[in-house]
């Protein structure tokens, strides 16, 4: 019986799970949706990666260099899983490709379905990204960022004053939508510093309820953010964005101080929470694993064992249990690796 692991999702944390796997010596197929490997890095035109501001494109290039390096890796691309056998592994998994369906038998099959962004109109337009053009997200302006073009998408022109609005869809009780989806300000500074070296002559303001620095995320991006590049960081809760005079006119309140404001921006970027994603969603209920009540994969027995899910045989990785960073996907991607190898026993490495 020819047994592979399976890995479903060719982001930052499936690639790093197949990877492993295949670096192990493992067999490994990886089933991808889209017709290219590389996630949302490379789905949503990523410009550069937090924190370290490396190129994303090479970056995860690298990854799928080093995956087809690999001595027996099978990728197949525009391709879903559409059926896993019940009962205890190995499972026999059926995945569409575009040549039919094929089956392949798994030990183990790792989830790596990734997030969604948050749809910042989806509650309410109090910021108007579906009726103001400048009102962009967090991944519209990467994509700006990677073209080497950032500019007002109402009239073509560089923006003189740009705002970040942190906490869109995220540690929102009124949405269900509690939970901190731990790398937006992180994102956002790094952006904020890309966009003034870009616009040296902007002004870029970051409205933070409170600012959540990980790990050494704190002196990589947050203090350089000020200290160098001067971007301005101001504790408030904005209200709403109206149009005005050609602008936009961001109202809140300046929490520190303690009174409302009222601040006249070229560009309005809402840093978007997560959320996962259909495939995640999709995927748990297939292969019938439990989720929180956010819908993200529900990790069996956390802290110390973050990727076993509630079938023996079934991990998952990266942002499909929830919210992470890059760091985060690269470590889950390599742990659950290492334990879908082990279920396949004797057979790897001689």
């Amino acid at each position: 019986m020819d047994e592979r692991v399976v890995v479903i999702g060719g982001g930052p944390a499936g690639l790093s799970a197949a990877i492993a796997a295949g670096q192990l010596g493992a067999p490994v197929t990886v089933v991808e949706k889209l017709g290219y490997l590389g996630g949302r890095p490379i789905e949503e035109h990523y410009a550069s990666l937090t924190p370290h501001l490396a190129d994303a494109e090479e970056v995860m290039g690298g990854m799928v260099h080093d995956l087809e390096a690999c001595a027996d890796v099978e990728i197949l691309l525009e391709s879903e899983v559409v059926g896993v056998s019940e009962g205890d592994a190995p499972f026999t998994v059926s995945i569409r490709t575009p040549r039919g369906v094929v089956e392949r038998t798994s030990p183990s099959v790792i989830v790596a379905t990734g997030f969604q962004h948050f749809d910042p109109g989806r509650e309410t337009q109090l910021y108007g990204y579906y009726e103001f053009p400048d009102v962009v997200a967090l991944q519209d302006l990467e994509a700006m960022l990677k073209e080497g073009s950032v500019v007002r998408p109402s009239n073509g022109e560089a923006p003189k004053r740009i705002c970040f609005v942190q906490c869109v869809g995220s540690r929102d009780r009124q949405i269900g939508n509690e939970y901190c989806s731990k790398v937006c300000c992180g994102v956002a500074s790094k952006e904020a510093t890309e966009v003034r070296m870009a616009l040296p002559d902007s002004e870029v303001f970051i409205f933070y309820i409170d600012m959540r620095m990980y790990g050494y995320w704190e002196s990589q991006i947050y203090w350089p953010a000020q200290e160098k590049h001067h971007v301005q960081y101001v504790k408030g809760i904005i209200t709403e964005v109206l149009p005005k005079d050609g602008k936009l006119l961001v109202r809140g309140e300046d929490t520190t101080m303690g009174r409302p404001m009222e601040i006249p921006m070229d560009l309005v970027v809402l840093s978007v929470g997560m959320e996962p994603s259909p495939g995640t969603r999709r995927m748990a209920q297939m292969l019938g694993i439990e989720q929180n009540k956010y819908g993200f994969v529900e990790a069996k027995n956390p802290p110390l064992d973050t990727v076993s899910t509630s079938r023996d045989g079934v991990f998952a990785v990266g942002t499909a249990l929830g919210p992470a960073d890059l760091e985060d996907c690269a470590s889950s991607g390599g742990l659950a690796a290492a334990r879908a190898v082990a279920r396949l026993g004797t057979r790897v490495g001689g």
